[in-house]
């Protein structure tokens, strides 16, 4: 039977006892090497409820700081009940970095206790992060392919790289890029916010954009599409359809890969970089 090669396991678990409830709250730090420093590498980091921030920085490792948050509910639970003292905590959590052939995946391991993880990594990565409750996003200064899902918060991305896929349900996703990936297709959307993008005055794509309830605005002079929205037409015993797609489609500096955009409830700004 082969045997997997496992470059590096890390697994973080504090248990923190009644005598030291001072602690809850104060930051642990992991510290994740590669199998191959300075080669392309990926990171996935996956959250129930917590934020999560991925800075770049110089170094080699991956560095992650990670945050408990302080149970908001202790102040208000009785101290006292039918007589008995109260002396249970919620302070333990897990975090685990498993690294293999430069592939670094980060869990959790209660889902219902609230984390922060504030990460350093290295430039050249494949980038997926994710969170669902209590928390927003924020990437800076990362040069990859950026894939970001939230449910619940905002995502912000600062001084991009490369390409991002970048979606939410509740939020808004603000993304700022210093250089585009000229090849890679990209997609940004949100039920329930604004989708802010600011691209380089360069930038060549073929954008395709759509508001349900909201307005689109954009810096670029854009070629628009003008020709008439498709309109389809479904005719079944009991079921009488008739459907006209309202995308705008356009290119912006004579077209390059899809750069789709899309909310429901909130507007769309397409800005040039300086202006």
């Amino acid at each position: 039977m082969k045997k997997m090669k496992i470059a590096g396991l890390v697994v973080l678990s504090l248990m923190i006892a009644t005598s030291c409830l001072a602690q809850t709250g104060s930051a642990e730090t992991l510290t994740v090497p590669l199998s191959s420093p300075g080669k392309p590498y990926s990171l996935k980091v996956h959250l129930v409820s917590g934020s999560i921030k991925v800075v770049s920085y110089e170094g080699k490792d991956i560095i992650i700081n990670v945050i408990p948050r302080d149970n908001d509910d202790e102040e208000g639970m009785a101290n006292i009940k039918n007589g008995m003292k109260r002396i249970s905590t919620h302070g333990g959590y897990e975090v685990t970095a498993k690294e293999a052939d430069n592939n670094v995946t980060v869990n959790t391991g209660n889902p219902n206790k609230a984390i922060d993880l504030d990460l350093k990594i290295p430039q050249d990565v494949k980038l997926q992060v994710g969170t669902v409750n209590d928390g927003e996003i924020v990437v800076e200064n990362v040069k990859g392919e950026l894939e970001v899902n939230n449910v619940n918060d905002k995502i912000t991305l600062t001084n991009i790289s490369g390409s991002v896929v970048a979606n939410t349900v509740n939020g808004d996703i603000d993304v700022s890029f210093k250089t585009v990936d000229p090849k890679a297709p990209m997609a940004f959307s949100t039920l329930n916010g604004d989708v802010n993008v600011t691209l380089p005055a360069d930038t060549k794509a073929n954008l395709k954009l759509k508001s349900d309830n909201g307005d689109i605005f954009s810096d670029f002079d854009i070629d628009i599409d003008k020709t008439p929205a498709k309109v389809d037409k479904t005719s079944e015993p009991g079921m009488y359809k008739i459907k006209k797609d309202d995308w705008v489609v356009g290119k912006i500096n004579g077209g390059g890969p899809e750069m789709m955009m899309k909310n429901m409830q909130g507007d769309i700004y397409v800005k040039k970089a300086g202006k």
